[in-house]
């Protein structure tokens, strides 16, 4: 009988891998954590997470545990403001979150869970067969590691992506954007950042005297030396183009970032998935990098579960692949083509101009918030022509068992979720040989539930099955598909 250190390895402690850990353990599987780092890392490059991130996290009931979070209404595309409430629940996202802050939530979270991390252990190889993954490391504890499948999550350069042998084709960097942390100085906001002169510069307040520059400025090239910038170059390219002058502020963190675009030509290889950095980079707008990847935790944690369990067949594994490499892609195309309206020349400003425009069009405002936040996925889910099916359910109120609920309060557990919500359904009698995995819930729906007889959810809160809909399969091949045979 074979020997595991773990059902499932993840390699990489950030957001992305806490994420996933958290979720697995909702599920009873055993998770061990391996990250390169003697510590959590201390800087934040994210200051936030999108509107469908804060859904997510609402959905584990994790929101409370960062405390107040600010959720900011408004943002932009490329530099041309927007009103995100266009859509319903929509949001530029929640801001001044540090990622640091973030990740010690959620590392709290998976040690409840069950999850291990062991630090610093670095990854340099693996071998997959049929039955498991063998992970070589160094470091502490170095040697070899045995689990069923292993998760790379470990950053846009992937020691899994790489031992797995799976390409990782894009764009080469064009730009360069360098910011800085400081304290000690007052600087007006610029959320959105501002068009100036030779480039583009943004202020970001992170507390009362402190704050977050980023700028990118034309003259400058990209850089070839390894060499770390200094605060100085930081605050002389600042002057230079904001008229402002920071030399006397107290530099907390100075670093960089491009805006190489790369994505895994696989999210999956046998054994071996991919998610977050290690599965896709990109220019960092809007917090699109980070949220991207604790929904690629929370859209594969469930089904590596199921199968994990033997309640699903190996195929649900392959929609990992199918529905997250398209929102990835989308990604990248859409903070390369903010990159030409947010940092481009006087050569742009015709674009800019009708751009500006066409941001005018309700329709237009709709599918651009749509794209950036997350909140107009959709999801095949086989025959059906309802409008919601395959899309997030939003966390309506309900009332069950003479109580007030809501949707999210019943996802808490991470199960899926059968609405009924009709006195002459039948749906829950239909569900009850999938108990042991399916929660069934006959409820009294709020105004702001969706007209329905019955919802079927699945645990990432995408619409699996909703009736009435004449186009649609039956709820049994619904449950089947989703979450295997009758048990």
């Amino acid at each position: 009988m074979d020997n595991y250190d773990a059902d499932v390895i993840i390699v990489g402690a950030g957001p992305t891998g806490l994420m996933l850990a958290g979720e697995l353990g909702l599920h009873g599987i055993s998770t061990l954590v391996l990250d390169r780092l003697a510590e959590p890392m201390r800087q934040s490059r994210a200051l936030g997470f999108s509107a469908r991130t804060i859904e997510e996290f609402g959905q584990r009931g994790l929101l409370s545990r960062l405390g107040e979070v600010d959720v900011i209404p408004a943002g932009h595309f490329g530099g041309v403001p927007l009103d995100y409430r266009v859509l319903s629940g929509g949001s530029y996202g929640a801001r001044g979150i540090p990622q640091s802050r973030t990740e010690a939530m959620l590392a709290g979270w998976a040690a409840e869970n069950g999850a291990r991390i062991q630090r610093p252990v670095e990854v340099t190889g693996l071998v997959q067969d049929d039955d498991g993954v063998t992970v070589q490391t160094s470091g502490d504890g170095g040697g070899e590691l045995r689990a069923r499948y292993v998760i790379g999550c470990d950053g846009a350069r992937s020691a899994v992506r790489t031992a797995a042998g799976i390409d990782f084709p894009g764009t080469e960097p064009a730009i360069e954007l360098r910011f800085a942390d400081i304290a000690g100085v007052r600087l007006r906001p610029r959320f959105a950042g501002e068009r100036v002169p030779g480039g583009m510069i943004m202020v970001l307040p992170l507390g009362p005297d402190r704050c977050r520059i980023i700028y990118y400025d034309r003259d400058e090239p990209l850089r070839t030396s390894t060499d770390p910038i200094t605060f100085d170059e930081v605050a002389d390219t600042f002057r230079k183009l904001s008229g402002e002058d920071i030399h006397a502020a107290t530099p907390l963190w100075v670093s960089s970032t491009t805006d190489v675009s790369r994505q895994a030509a696989a999210y999956r290889s046998g054994r071996v998935f991919l998610a977050g950095d290690a599965a896709h980079i990109h220019l960092p707008i809007g917090a699109q990098g980070m949220s991207a990847g604790v929904q690629d935790a929370v859209n594969l944690g469930w089904k590596l579960a199921l199968a994990l369990k033997g309640h699903a067949p190996d195929t649900l594994l392959d929609t990992y692949h199918s529905e997250r490499h398209p929102v990835g892609a989308r990604i990248l195309t859409n903070t390369l083509a903010q990159r030409i309206l947010y940092l481009g020349g006087d050569e742009i400003t015709p674009l800019l101009e009708v751009f500006t425009e066409l941001t005018r069009y309700e329709s237009v405002q709709r599918h651009l918030v749509g794209m950036v936040t997350g909140l107009d996925i959709r999801h095949d889910m086989g025959p059906g022509a309802h409008p919601l099916l395959g899309r997030r359910l939003p966390n309506g109120r309900l009332t069950h068992d003479g109580r007030h609920t809501s949707v999210y309060d019943l996802l808490g557990g991470g199960r899926p979720l059968l609405l009924d919500l009709h006195a002459g359904s039948t749906a829950a009698d239909t569900a009850k040989p999938w108990s042991d995995r399916v929660d069934t819930v006959r409820a009294e729906p709020g105004e702001d539930l969706p007209a329905a007889d019955a919802i079927l959810v699945r645990p990432d809160g995408y619409i699996a099955w909703i009736s009435p809909d004449p186009d649609a399969g039956t709820l049994t091949q619904a449950l089947e598909r989703w979450f295997g045979p009758a048990g």
